[in-house]
């Protein structure tokens, strides 16, 4: 049920999710980013929540170098501590909207085991990263002309 749930929002969003047969050797478990989208194979993915997070990858990469998500002619460098941070909290903002726990995203096996913490901090409104999420336009950390302030998205593409 989540796993749909999660798929419906990330089309409606403009982060295609297609089925196909992926390797045993992916980052994560029957999951990988190719360019704008997300490529998911049912028979290996272990969290539907991760699909959140890897598409908080794609959201919080500048639009013009989301085509080069998954090539040769990506920075290797990618993503960045700060790309990170900002897909975490991107992805937490993301299970508020579509009304999932966050244990389906901070599931005990991911987030080198911190993902109790990040619940407990999110829970407690401590959410780290959120200047930089305003930064990229994606929010705002206070209510302010008629915007409601996080976890309440602007918009969900960088």
């Amino acid at each position: 049920m989540e796993r749909e749930k999660i798929i419906c929002f990330l089309e409606e969003i403009g982060i295609p999710v297609i089925e196909t047969e992926l390797p045993d050797d992916c980052f994560l478990p029957g999951l990988a980013i190719e360019k704008n989208t997300i490529l998911m194979d049912p028979a290996k993915m272990k969290y539907p929540g991760d699909l959140l997070h890897e598409a908080g990858h794609i959201a919080v990469t500048e639009e013009a170098l989301r085509p080069l998500i998954g090539t040769a002619d990506m920075d290797p460098e990618w993503p960045t501590p700060g790309d990170e941070i900002a897909s975490i909290l991107w992805s937490y903002a993301a299970l508020r909207h579509i009304g999932i726990s966050p244990e389906v995203v901070f599931h005990a096996h991911g987030y080198k085991e911190q993902s109790e913490w990040f619940i407990e901090q999110f829970g407690n409104q401590n959410y780290i990263g959120l200047p930089l999420l305003e930064w990229m336009g994606f929010c705002s950390q206070t209510e302010k002309e008629g915007i409601k302030p996080f976890p309440h998205m602007i918009k969900w593409l960088r």
